[in-house]
């Protein structure tokens, strides 16, 4: 297996619902394990039970993984986005306009100077989604 580099994403109670937002929007496989789940859910208090401890959402090429965080304990903050590098145009268009329901569009999908066509989002849970395709050049 190669080196790669896997986005973790955190949420305040709403992990389950984000990740099962994003298999809808992107398809691919989700296993969630809730923290009652797991061989160590003794440690924890009992209404913390329903929180996840891992999800994973596995793709044609992506990963993306993501847990509750605990006690009120998590920092929003602006340092980190999600790049989709997407197959086809059409493919990103479905993608922006399933993540941007119930977000902030903060920039519509169209053609930028570089030759790609891009477009970025912040979805309702408020993670930063930058959408990308770049056409193969033509001879």
């Amino acid at each position: 297996m190669s080196t790669q580099i896997v986005p973790y994403l955190y949420f305040n109670g709403n992990c389950r619902e984000a990740m099962t937002f994003y298999h809808t929007c992107l398809g691919g496989e989700l296993q969630l394990q809730a923290i009652k789940d797991t061989p160590i859910a003794g440690q924890f208090h009992p209404d913390e039970g329903e929180l996840i401890m891992h999800a994973e959402l596995r793709g044609g090429s992506f990963t993306l993984m993501a847990s509750d965080m605990l006690r009120d304990s998590l920092k929003r903050g602006n340092a980190l986005a999600l790049l989709l590098n997407c197959g086809s145009e059409a493919e990103l268009r479905g993608f922006f306009d399933a993540l941007a329901v119930d977000g902030q569009v903060l920039q519509p999908v169209r053609t930028e100077f570089w030759g790609a066509t891009f477009g970025q989002l912040i979805d309702k849970f408020g993670n930063t989604w930058m959408l990308n395709f770049t056409a193969a050049p033509t001879a």
